[in-house]
Parts: structure tokens; sequence; C-alpha cells
């Protein structure tokens, strides 16, 4: 058995409380905390059962490249019902970046712009 246990998912941005609310809003995440770890801002949500920790960064720092790009590439949510959430999040102002793809029989898969250029995917799988 690993001794490694999963804990979080960490995140920048220069407004974490704009960001915390995109998350609330369109997923349904919920707001666990705050703190100012060296004074800066970061907000603290639980997003389907995951830690995820939103922490303020200077205005000056440079935007992410355009993916693709090494490193993390995108958060992904699983659904039941691609359609209705694609319909959801669209109804919530949530830019559809690609899809809905069948990625292979029975899995089906959409993205979605989060701020900060972090992607969402939203993945279905049938039976």
């Amino acid at each position: 058995m690993s001794p490694y246990r999963f804990d979080h998912i960490h995140l920048r941005s220069p407004d974490p409380e704009a960001t915390a609310a995109f998350y609330v809003s369109a997923f349904g995440a919920a707001i666990t905390g705050r703190a100012t770890p060296g004074g800066r801002l970061r907000v603290m949500l639980d997003l389907a059962a995951v830690p995820l920790f939103v922490e303020q960064v200077p205005a000056e720092t440079h935007a992410p490249p355009a993916p693709p790009f090494l490193g993390i590439e995108h958060v992904g949510l699983a659904v039941d019902d691609l359609d209705a959430a694609l319909a959801d999040l669209q109804g919530k102002g949530v830019p559809l970046i690609s899809g809905p793809t069948e990625a292979r029989p029975g899995v089906r898969i959409a993205f979605l712009q989060a701020p900060d250029g972090v992607r969402v995917e939203l993945i279905e799988r049938r039976g």
C-alpha cells in the first residue's frame, strides 16, 4: 500500500474570491474556509469531495499559456447526464471550449473554460 494520500488541488488567481464564486456557482462547490498565508488570501473549497485551494497572486503575475503545455492539463468532473450538465452550465454563462464528443464507446466528454486559464472536463461514462 502506498504511503501517499491525495490532499488537495491548488490553483492561483489574481481574484480568488471571484474564482471561488465560479466553482460554487457552476459546479456546486462549497467554501470551507479562508486563510491568509504570507498575507495572500486563500479560499478553500470542497469540489466534488476534492479539496480545492484558490490562492491570490499579484496582479502582475503572467497569465498561463494556451494549451497544450506542460503541467496539469485540466480538472475532470464526472456527470451522469452530460447534455443536462452542459445545458445547466451554459445557462450560467460558463463557456464551452469543445464537445460534447464521444471519446470512445460509452464515454462522452466536453471541456469548459474556468477562470485563470483552467479547463474543466465533464465526463459521462455509460455502461
